[in-house]
């Protein structure tokens, strides 16, 4: 798979080859997320502000794993991505930090690492973000791809999933996750394809007063624009509207 690196107007964006963009980075700010959805794979910072263990499936241009890392210390962060030369292309050119500690990058399979039983009930957080260079739909999406999923999850974990397709793919990659999960909910369309979904273990007890509240909290912390999620979920529990 041929890689990618252009920039413009102070934005350097990582391509498989085809115009389709597959992350981004501010140069001058290489530790912000940059696109709205991927900002948007944070919004369950709204119902936790802490996680003892975040994975990310698929590592992009790393803009999630680089957030997580600085900004939710000491929080352990893992990044899976099969694609040995688009970690090598984050370390060279998206500021993606060495392992530690703290940090670990797996170059395997996203779905070797979901199933394995070993991941049972171990992590926090999950963000699946897995698309190939067509950038199509995505690349591991099944009732047995969210089941392990849900059964990697802790009592109380959560999972945000970027779903890029067309009207009315998104639905049935929602019913799907909804087969895995007791509760699930999601954003408005972004991006001309993008939308964000996050899924509970154990579902939330919501008050928008409350959420809003902590929305302002997100963004004065972290610059995120946390209470657009709130709209948008608000709509999406108002206008019960499909995607």
């Amino acid at each position: 798979m041929m890689i990618n690196i252009q920039e413009q107007h102070g934005v350097r964006s990582l391509h498989f080859g085809t115009s389709a963009v597959q992350g981004t980075m501010r140069i001058d700010q290489p530790n912000l997320i940059e696109l709205e959805y991927v900002q948007q794979m944070m919004m369950w910072l709204l119902f936790r502000d802490t996680a003892a263990h975040i994975v990310q499936l698929g590592l992009g241009t790393a803009a999630l794993t680089k957030f997580c890392y600085h900004d939710l210390a000491p929080a352990k962060v893992t990044a899976v991505e099969i694609n040995p030369n688009v970690i090598e292309a984050c370390r060279t050119h998206f500021a993606l930090p060495n392992d530690d500690d703290r940090l670990q990058v797996l170059n395997m399979d996203a779905a070797d690492y979901i199933t394995d039983f070993s991941r049972r009930r171990s992590i926090d957080i999950l963000q699946v973000d897995l698309y190939d260079a067509q950038a199509h739909s995505p690349v591991l999406s099944s009732g047995a791809f969210y089941s392990a999923c849900a059964n990697s999850l802790s009592r109380t974990g959560i999972m945000t999933v970027n779903l890029y397709c067309d009207w009315p793919e998104h639905l049935k990659h929602i019913q799907m996750i909804e087969s895995a999960f007791p509760a699930v909910a999601w954003l408005p369309e972004v991006h001309d394809g993008n939308i964000v979904a996050i899924a509970f273990k154990k579902p939330p007890s919501i008050d928008f007063d409350d959420l809003y509240i902590r929305a302002g909290q997100i963004a004065t912390a972290t610059g995120l624009p946390a209470e657009s999620w709130v709209a948008g979920l608000y709509r999406w529990m108002s206008q019960g509207e499909n995607p």
